[in-house]
């Protein structure tokens, strides 16, 4: 499974799981800071990678207008606010084992959400 991670996630925790072979991007790395929502979802797409954010409510109604609109759709991982921000090693040991669990998951237009591990 491959993660894109959107601008309210640190690319620290992109570091520390490619460090965990787990294949992530982090938009900080690829010059998508500031790009809009949508553009986000568009570029995750084109990597073939499933986008990892914390905004819920504006990726779950792009996922609708996506499937609507018969756009394509790599899935999308929410982190919930139950894991602070600032515990990068916390989210990125949950997105690990999310990694090794779903493997085989196609993953199309689904949005599931990140739980503890720990």
């Amino acid at each position: 499974m491959k993660f894109y991670l959107d601008e309210d996630l640190s690319p620290k925790i992109a570091k520390i799981l490619r460090k965990q072979g787990v294949d992530v991007v982090s938009c900080h790395e690829v010059d998508m800071v500031q790009a809009s929502d949508s553009e986000q979802l568009e570029y995750a797409v084109s990597q073939g990678r499933r986008l990892v954010t914390r905004n819920r409510n504006d990726f779950i109604m792009l996922t609708v207008q996506f499937f609507n609109d018969c756009r394509p759709h790599s899935g999308v991982l929410i982190v919930p606010h139950s894991l602070p921000s600032d515990r990068f090693g916390l989210i990125a040991k949950a997105l690990e084992v999310y990694a090794s669990k779903h493997q085989k998951e196609a993953g199309s237009y689904s949005i599931n959400f990140l739980t503890r591990t720990l």
